[in-house]
């Protein structure tokens, strides 16, 4: 029988998994893999198109922006040592945001494992805490099992990121490939049974609620339950808010649809958490940013819980009913069990609160005739003029809040943002992957001065591969979001957060990338046309209101109803 090499077999095996699109950067330690990798992209084996990127830790979040937009598992292939160090930003990230991707990184021979040799580092112990699993694989044998198994626990359950480690002896072996296939682990759980009387508690809550609230964030999204969330929500009758990654959950349209709930979302459903008095939670984890002060948060409701992952249970907010299992199983059992009713007053007090709320829709009437653009009305232009199926990639700060809040949100999955850790620099290369995801969507990414040159090294690979990215840039020549905080809270002591830019035209033109600076609102729209209609990479340069806040705002240590419409720092 045949034999081949390891590297061969993983591209087998990855091609069995139904991989297209890898993101990724050569090097020593996984030379033999890119070896065989070179005849899988293109001839008659073609099974891959590579995507080159110009720095490892963009192959990850490139990876992220693939699995978010497509539903599917991102695949990012980097050498040893730094390689694959320099990919652990966006590993944790995805462990954050419950992103499903698998970073394959090369390693030394095992035969000098542990010696420091060169670009060695214990990867499998590094990455474990931030990762769902983490595996070194040492001989060739093990390869088509463990890639399988990686797989499975990548997009099974809550989905998240899976490392390989790939020894180089384990890449050059030569073995008789035979496929595999897992589907169960011993002690892993992904999808709980859930329980008919927790269901039958939730439903006779509701029933009974006078003021019910649903808190909708990313599970809904990833278990593909938006459907079953929309019938449940018009059966009972309940308002929504929705989180920050759950904000292409339920259509911005949708009659029910309160407004983003957090730090930064809107104000009706943000006071209207404190007067609830049943709130479902669906799957989301309560994250500090949406509850505020923990000890004053819904004191006064029964809190519903529903929740593919045991361990979010509890961990923040005290439940009166958790229903753990996967949403698309128990939205169904519990619409089937809640009353049709009809919460008309409890919904209409809603409305004054979104009245005092100046931002929360941009209409001429309320928009500026004059001085510098604002972020808001630049997201909500860009919204209001991209085609229904557009996607929104944000990076981290004034631009991720403002345009999160502004944009419209028509599709399912139609974000794909860095929640959880926040990492500037992830909305380049998100979008990138984004494009490869779903090349028949249009993706405009909202980006700030600071974070666009934490990966602007990526116009490289824009430019490579004519990757059709829409950039917004907010420039305001300031680490914005840093810089509304000092003022708040630090005596206006603006610490390194002002900031020299260069001639973005000038670079985008070096790259190759179409590129135009509008300053004057009354060009705006036409710019953003501009931008839409071109084919490929576009970066539009908008120049914005330096000292510009996100409002409103519910500070640190606030609780939820504490949030202010107006900054006055």
């Amino acid at each position: 029988m045949e034999q081949i090499t390891g590297a061969e077999a993983l591209m087998l095996s990855l091609k069995k998994e139904g991989v297209e699109t890898i993101f990724g950067y050569p090097g020593g330690a996984i030379m033999p893999t890119y070896d065989a990798l070179y005849d899988y992209t293109r001839g008659d084996k073609k099974a891959f198109e590579h995507i080159l990127v110009r720095h490892e830790q963009a192959a990850a979040h490139a990876a992220e922006g693939y699995a978010r937009i497509s539903g599917k598992v991102g695949v990012t292939l980097v050498t040893s040592g730094p390689g694959v160090t320099n990919t652990l930003t966006g590993v944790a990230d995805a462990m954050m945001d419950s992103t499903p991707i698998i970073v394959i990184a090369g390693q030394v021979q095992t035969s000098v494992l542990g010696s420091d040799a060169f670009q060695e580092v214990d990867l499998v112990d590094v990455a474990q805490p931030i990762t769902k699993w983490a595996y070194q694989i040492r001989s060739a044998k093990d390869i088509a099992w463990a890639v399988s198994r990686a797989f499975y626990i990548a997009k099974s359950g809550r989905p998240g990121p899976v490392v390989l480690d790939f020894t180089k002896n384990a890449q050059v072996e030569k073995i008789v490939y035979e496929p595999a296939k897992v589907e169960f682990i011993r002690s892993y759980v992904p999808y709980p049974e859930p329980k008919q009387d927790k269901i039958q508690a939730a439903a006779e809550l509701i029933n009974n609620a006078k003021k019910p609230l649903a808190l909708v964030g990313q599970g809904v999204e990833l278990g593909n339950a938006q459907s079953e969330l929309k019938e449940f929500l018009e059966k009972a009758d309940i308002p929504a808010g929705r989180t920050l990654m759950g904000l292409s959950a339920l259509p911005s349209d949708h009659p029910l649809n309160m407004g983003m709930l957090g730090m930064h979302g809107n104000y009706a459903v943000n006071l209207k958490e404190q007067e609830a008095d049943v709130i479902i939670a669906i799957g989301m984890r309560f994250s500090d940013r949406v509850t505020g002060d923990l000890k004053r948060y819904a004191k006064q409701a029964k809190i519903i819980h529903l929740d593919i992952d045991r361990s979010e249970i509890d961990k923040c907010v005290k439940t009166t009913v958790a229903v753990v299992g996967d949403c698309k199983v128990t939205l169904p059992a519990l619409t089937a069990l809640v009353n049709k009713n009809d919460h008309s007053e409890w919904k209409d007090s809603f409305k004054p609160l979104h009245d005092k709320e100046k931002e929360r829709v941009i209409i001429p009437a309320t928009m500026p005739k004059d001085g510098p653009l604002l972020m808001g009305e630049v997201a909500h232009n860009v919204a209001k003029l991209s085609a229904d199926n557009a996607f929104l990639v944000t990076d981290v700060g004034q631009n991720q809040l403002m345009s999160a809040r502004y944009f419209k949100y028509l599709k399912n999955r139609s974000i794909a943002t860095s929640g959880g850790m926040g990492t500037m620099g992830y909305g380049l290369p998100a979008a990138m992957g984004a494009t490869f995801g779903a090349p028949e969507r249009t993706v405009c990414c909202f980006m700030g001065d600071g974070g666009l040159q934490m990966m602007i090294q990526e116009f490289g690979t824009i430019m490579e591969h004519h990757i059709p990215v829409k950039m917004i840039l907010l420039n305001n020549n300031y680490l914005g979001n840093v810089r509304q905080w000092q003022d708040m809270f630090f005596n206006h002591k603006q610490s390194f957060t002002p900031m020299t830019n260069p001639d973005f035209g000038k670079v985008a033109e070096a790259y190759g990338i179409p590129y135009r600076q509008v300053a004057d609102r009354a060009e705006l729209q036409d710019a953003i046309r501009e931008m839409l209609n071109t084919d490929g990479p576009f970066l539009l340069e908008t120049i914005i209101k330096p000292d510009a806040n996100v409002e409103p705002m519910t500070a640190p240590g606030k609780a939820v109803d504490e949030m202010v419409l107006n900054i006055d720092c």
